[in-house]
């Protein structure tokens, strides 16, 4: 199964994304800021990264584009976890670098066939 980075700042969907991506046997690794998310996947580089695009110290975008324009990290996938999905949005979450997004709150059925679309 697949090492999944989550860097999320609310615990409630922290806890809902890992308890789904654990059920379904993948190895979850956790950050609540952009700076240990940035660390972390530059340590672990794991397979997939949760971007939450509203963090309190950087924005999940402007996180992408550092870790998709760094070469140690410029293959790992991102899927933006957002909720603010608006006209234009997918435009500029594609144009950062995400691989694709999940718009929150999120049903369990959607978003692990967005994970395992983005694994595969």
């Amino acid at each position: 199964m697949a090492k999944i980075l989550i860097i999320e700042d609310n615990i409630t969907n922290m806890k809902l994304a890992s308890f789904l991506l654990e059920r379904y046997g993948h190895t979850v690794l956790q950050a609540m800021e952009a700076e240990t998310g940035q660390q972390l996947a530059q340590k672990e580089k794991p397979d997939l990264i949760l971007m939450d695009i509203q963090l309190p110290d950087r924005d999940g975008l402007t996180l992408t584009r550092m870790l998709k324009s760094d070469p140690a990290t410029t293959s790992i996938k991102i899927i933006a976890l957002t909720a603010f999905v608006m006209k234009g949005d997918e435009e500029k979450i594609r144009a950062a670098g995400c691989d694709g997004y999940i718009a929150k709150p999120f049903h369990h059925q959607e978003f692990m066939a967005v994970i395992e679309a983005a694994l595969t």
